[in-house]
């Protein structure tokens, strides 16, 4: 039985879509009338920065990819390639929305459309790139990754881990929080 080496990150996932949901439907509020809590997207920013990004992308960039590389996947002109720029394009919508939710909290007028363009193509980005990953890349690190590199894989991700105690629940409470005054 070979150790699982992408469970935990399919998990992450999980919260991430839920939060990219709530992105979604409050998106759609806001450009009805019906929503301006600049405050969620500012939240949803920080949860995306430090949960999606520095907590699971770390997971992916420093460790999975890194060991698919040194199994002979190429770095260049690969799926890997592919998904770091992914990564990076989803940053650049992140900084672009944060701006915009930062000078609406600010009340500076016309932030509405600069939030929403954003939001809608990190949006489509990454639910697009959780999918390539879930479907393709996970399962193929499963089929080619040997077994005597899995132990050190589990053991790199709980490093990670533990270099942020709480993290993880926090980030979970916070989309949890959110889903309850969405279903209000």
């Amino acid at each position: 039985m070979k150790t699982d080496i992408t469970a935990v990150m399919v998990k992450e996932h999980q919260l991430i879509l839920r939060m990219i949901a709530l992105l979604e439907k409050n998106v759609d509020l806001m450009e009805q009338g019906r929503f301006r809590n600049w405050q969620f997207f500012l939240d949803a920013v920080d949860f995306i920065r430090n949960y999606a990004d520095r907590f699971h992308h770390a997971k992916e960039e420093d460790v999975l990819f890194v060991e698919l590389i040194s199994n002979g996947m190429p770095e260049k002109q690969s799926p890997i390639e592919a998904m770091h720029i992914e990564h990076d394009q989803g940053r650049a919508f992140v900084r672009a929305m944060a701006e915009a939710a930062e000078k609406a909290l600010a009340g500076e007028p016309g932030q509405i459309p600069i939030i929403a363009e954003n939001a809608a193509g990190y949006i489509a980005l990454l639910r697009e790139h959780i999918d390539k990953e879930d479907n393709v890349l996970y399962p193929l690190a499963e089929r080619i990754l040997p077994e005597e590199v899995r132990a050190r894989m589990v053991e790199a991700y709980e490093k990670a881990q533990a270099q942020t105690p709480g993290l993880e629940e926090k980030y979970q409470r916070l989309v949890e929080e959110y889903e309850r005054q969405t279903a209000a």
